[in-house]
């Protein structure tokens, strides 16, 4: 019962009461009838905001069987109604007299449950002209609720700013508003004032996602309004809008775009400085400073500073030479590595390229591999037909024949006979192996060269936790920033791809947070078991820093939180004082103490401290009942004062004392008036049960919440315009573009990213007669011509 009551202050006094007995029983003759009550506590219900004269509804029927039928039975509240808002009726059935509870009428308060929802009154029956036939009884009142509040916003307005570039289906913004009515009656949705193409609100949970395409320049900023309805307003025809909420939505224009370059190599004819090598043409798709290239500089290959770039045109650079270059000591000519830079914010680099140049009056040489060994790095996840090099002896004569020396290693690779184009023939996934040594064989002239190919940790395995769930108890009493539990993950990849971070998903706000990296969660304010709720159910995610994208899980974290008597009693009143006749009747009350304990409603404890040495009043231990011990007819015909200091205790922790001041005064004939100061301690209590309520019952909006991101739903599509059959000329060089493929996913981050490949079925050599497919890490690919006979 105590657990749906707002005003505490009440319930602390009617459930503190002495049993209450007939007090004349003992001297009844045994014929006297029997007069009581059916039930020594009744339970009933109404609804707020009730009209006058609306009857509470009891499951049994209330009131007092009839042993005489002469009997005229009335009935009176004779406490738990301090506002006057109930009043107690008789109705004569048969042989029963019936208790009947209804609101007042006139001036009369209205129920209001946000308020109060329970009242416990005590009435008292009695037998008109019958002094002595007397019976109690308690009537428990359960106001219910009504749909009579709107939900409102809080808060009222919101700014979010967001990237052109943000996916569809995102989510980028939430709404959060509350309504005091429980149950269906404080339940609303969210709807958008006007009909939004761009943007969707998700009715229960108030998350804004995207739903179209961003365009910053047809406009770079939008005023949402947001509304609540009341479901049950709308139920009854009522429209339900009670506040609404402005989200403005700002767009960002990014960098999308690297820039792309294109290399024109020059032979040069002669020895000088500042001769030209090469031009270097770069786009950048992007509008704005995102489009404009910044520069182009040499990233590898020149370690003695012999070349350098020189800007023409806004997109075109030349590759010079700042010295007369010695050709002799560079037989095989020289490779520069090269990268464009545009003037994004923040800016983007084009793919590396490597120019090589070579002097064109050099030398004919004697043929043989570039490098005794080649060092390649290869992913593990690279599918089969997947390219690691190319091969060739230099100068290459027309019929040069390449193989692969066989060997354990070799089995994973082949390579194309003409071209010496070596790619992978089965997945590497499950190998443990690291480097791999190959040998490539030119067959007429038996020349060859080693290959070492090192296999790079890709990031093909996703953190795992070593629980399945966590679940802790935790005690209030716990000062902020105190370890709560740890939570730990594993990943078997190596290095960045096996590194974890740790962090707390949640669309509420929680008294906690983890550290990033070590998983240890904390709590980040003093926990507080009267004002939040019992119960906190949260999910960390462990995220490794792969790339090209991290991997992720997640694991639901409980968190109890228990309770401990860490509060002292307060009392309800203080700083009483008042006055009664020197003739008060012994053993009659004087006033009650009243002291709340937040701490689950502990039962309190009373006692005198000081001022009682004459032993003329007695305390109440249990209720805090103060009544008179002793007659006060001996005391001195002078005005008497006495001041009694009062504590209260849970058992543990005592109250701060408060003083009652007593004065006896002569000629007025059980005479008695107190007046106390009001601490307004039931107030706050049921402001702070109410908060815990609400904040307890609050709707759990991550429930359904559907993480775009993780779900891999749609299959790629190819471009309509998908070619059956292709024509190239046969004097086509080697690496042109032949044509491009398109294909589009539509889902979200890495799983609408898109990888190309050929299953023709074709995986003997005849393959290097044909055409080789390199992917792309963009949703496209271009099939380039790597053989021409």
């Amino acid at each position: 019962l105590f657990s749906y009551l707002p005003l505490v202050s009440e319930i602390t006094k009617q459930a503190m009461l002495l049993e209450l007995t007939v007090p004349w029983g003992d001297c009844l003759e045994e014929d006297v009838p029997s007069f009581s009550f059916t039930h020594s506590v009744y339970h009933a219900t109404v609804h707020e905001n009730s009209a006058a004269r609306t009857y509470a509804n009891s499951k049994i029927k209330m009131g007092i069987q009839l042993s005489k039928r002469s009997w005229e039975i009335r009935y009176r509240i004779t406490s738990g109604d301090d506002e006057g808002l109930f009043k107690a009726e008789d109705y004569v059935l048969g042989d029963f007299s019936f208790l009947r509870i209804r609101t007042k009428g006139g001036n009369a308060a209205i129920l209001n449950r946000e308020i109060q929802d329970n009242y416990v009154l005590t009435v008292k029956a009695y037998v008109k002209g019958e002094s002595l036939l007397e019976a109690w009884t308690k009537v428990s009142i359960q106001v219910l609720d009504m749909n009579d509040l709107r939900p409102l916003f809080s808060p009222t307005t919101y700014s979010v700013t967001i990237a052109e570039s943000t996916p569809l289906r995102t989510s980028i913004a939430q709404v959060t508003a509350t309504d005091a009515d429980i149950g269906s009656n404080g339940e609303f949705y969210f709807f958008f004032k006007d009909k939004m193409e761009l943007f969707a609100v998700h009715p229960t949970s108030g998350v804004v996602y995207l739903s179209g395409k961003l365009n910053v320049d047809e406009q770079d900023r939008y005023d949402l309004e947001i509304m609540a309805v009341d479901r049950g307003m709308k139920l009854y025809g009522n429209n339900g809008v009670s506040s609404t909420a402005k989200l403005f939505v700002h767009i960002e224009r990014v960098n999308e775009r690297a820039p792309v370059m294109t290399v024109v190599t020059h032979a040069s004819a002669r020895l000088g400085k500042n001769s030209l090598y090469a031009l270097v043409s770069v786009e950048d798709f992007d509008e704005g400073l995102n489009g404009e290239i910044d520069s182009v500089f040499i990233m590898d290959g020149d370690p003695s500073g012999q070349f350098y770039i020189e800007r023409r045109e806004e997109e075109e650079f030349a590759i010079k030479s700042t010295e007369i270059i010695n050709w002799e000591t560079f037989p095989y000519g020289c490779n520069l590595t090269l990268q464009a830079k545009d003037r994004g914010t923040p800016p983007q680099f084009s793919a590396p390229q490597v120019l090589h140049i070579m002097f064109s009056n050099q030398q004919a040489t004697e043929a043989n591999f570039e490098q005794e060994l080649y060092v390649v790095s290869l992913n593990e996840v690279s599918p089969p037909g997947t390219i690691v090099g190319f091969f060739k002896i230099k100068p290459e004569p027309d019929d040069a024949e390449y193989i692969l020396t066989p060997s354990a290693d070799s089995t994973f690779f082949k390579i194309n006979t003409l071209t010496g184009v070596i790619s992978t023939s089965r997945w590497l996934t499950h190998v443990s192996k690291d480097i791999f040594s190959l040998e490539v064989l030119e067959v007429d002239s038996n020349l060859r060269a080693k290959v070492q190919v090192a296999i790079e940790d890709a990031n093909d395995n996703t953190p795992e936790f070593s629980q399945s769930f966590y679940e802790v108890f935790v005690n209030e009493s716990f000062p902020a920033g105190t370890n709560i539990l740890t939570v730990s993950a594993v990943d078997e990849d190596k290095g960045e791809n096996g590194y974890i971070t740790y962090s707390i998903h949640c669309l509420q706000q929680l008294p906690f947070k983890i550290n990033q990296f070590s998983g240890v969660i904390s709590s980040n304010t003093d926990l507080d078991f009267e004002a939040s709720p019992e119960v906190f159910v949260f999910v960390v995610r462990a995220s490794d820093w792969g790339s090209p994208y991290r991997r992720e899980s997640e694991v639901n974290v409980t968190i109890h939180l228990q309770n401990i008597n860490d509060n002292k009693p307060l009392f309800e009143k203080v700083a009483c004082k008042g006055v009664i006749s020197v003739d008060f009747p012994v053993d009659e009350v004087i006033t009650t103490m009243s002291a709340i304990d937040i701490d689950e409603l502990e039962l309190v404890k009373y006692k005198i401290i000081s001022g009682n040495e004459l032993g003329l009043f007695d305390l109440n231990p249990d209720s805090g009942v103060l009544v008179l011990r002793n007659s006060l007819s001996a005391l001195s015909p002078k005005p008497s004062i006495f001041s009694l200091k009062i504590t209260s205790t849970d058992g543990e922790n005592f109250s701060d004392p408060m003083f009652v001041n007593i004065s006896v005064v002569h000629g007025k004939s059980l005479y008695k008036h107190f007046t106390c100061k009001e601490t307004s301690v039931a107030q706050r209590l049921a402001e702070k049960l109410l908060k815990k309520s609400k904040a307890s019952t609050k709707s759990k909006t991550e429930e359904g919440f559907i993480d775009l991101f993780s779900v891999n739903r749609q299959t790629p599509q190819f471009d309509k315009a998908f070619p059956t059959d292709i024509a190239v000329q046969e004097d086509l060089k080697v690496g042109s573009s032949v044509f491009q493929v398109n294909a589009y996913d539509g889902d979200t981050g890495f799983n609408g990213q898109i990888l190309y490949s050929i299953s023709d079925g074709n995986t003997d050599s005849s393959r290097s007669r044909g055409e080789e497919i390199f992917p792309n890490s963009y949703q496209n690919f271009i099939w380039h011509l790597v053989f021409c006979s």
